[in-house]
């Protein structure tokens, strides 16, 4: 009886020890790997960076920012190719969002990913994707602001898709302005939840609306 409770005390008071080790290895691996992201300039070092997310994605089941990263990573890839490609990387993305999905419910970060994602399949062919895709992003957009009105990327993403739709189909740089601005601000005031949080999109809110004050 003493052996057991002597292991039983000893599983109580490492157990917890074990678990914060494990935590802090996961954390400083989705650091490495996010100082790694803000580095990426091309198709290789994004896909680089998506493969090791997606490793951590692999063995860190219940988490869901790995599979987050990893799409987002191929959302990016996507925005950096043409033609049929897009789609490939979309398909990945989507399949990466729905783990992210399943870990993390009604998560405002998980619908502006959505939303990127369904704004980066209208590049195989604007003219005949631009409404589908453009209301699906619009949707996903409406619905991370919904559940998180603190998030700025919702409003980058809408304030980048009307920049980019023509003013003859409702968008144009007079109508992506106020979002845009919007978006600024909210990335002025946003704090992330912690050090591997989603904190993507400032740089590209300011240079849009950059673009859009211009005369």
């Amino acid at each position: 009886m003493r052996h057991l409770s002597f292991a039983l005390f000893l599983f109580l008071f490492l157990a917890p020890l074990f678990g914060a080790a494990q935590n802090k290895k996961f954390i400083s691996s989705m650091e490495k790997n996010l100082k790694m992201m803000d580095t990426c300039r091309s198709i290789p070092s994004y896909q680089q960076t998506a493969n090791s997310f997606e490793r951590i994605s692999n063995a860190e089941k219940k988490e869901w920012l790995p599979p987050y990263y990893t799409a987002l990573c191929n959302a990016f890839m996507a925005s950096m190719t043409a033609g049929d490609k897009i789609d490939e990387y979309c398909d990945i993305a989507e399949k990466f969002a729905n783990r992210a999905d399943s870990l993390s419910p009604n998560n405002s970060e998980v619908y502006a990913l959505r939303s990127l994602i369904y704004s980066q399949r209208i590049g195989v062919n604007p003219m005949i994707r631009g409404a589908k895709f453009g209301g699906k992003s619009g949707e996903m957009s409406t619905k991370a602001k919904e559940l998180d009105p603190s998030n700025p990327r919702p409003y980058l993403l809408s304030g980048q898709g009307k920049f980019y739709t023509p003013p003859q189909f409702g968008g144009g740089k007079e109508k992506a302005q106020p979002l845009l601005e919007e978006a600024v601000k909210k990335y002025e005031a946003f704090k992330p939840a912690s050090t591997i949080s989603p904190v993507w999109g400032k740089e590209r809110a300011k240079m849009l609306l950059e673009e859009c004050q211009k005369k």
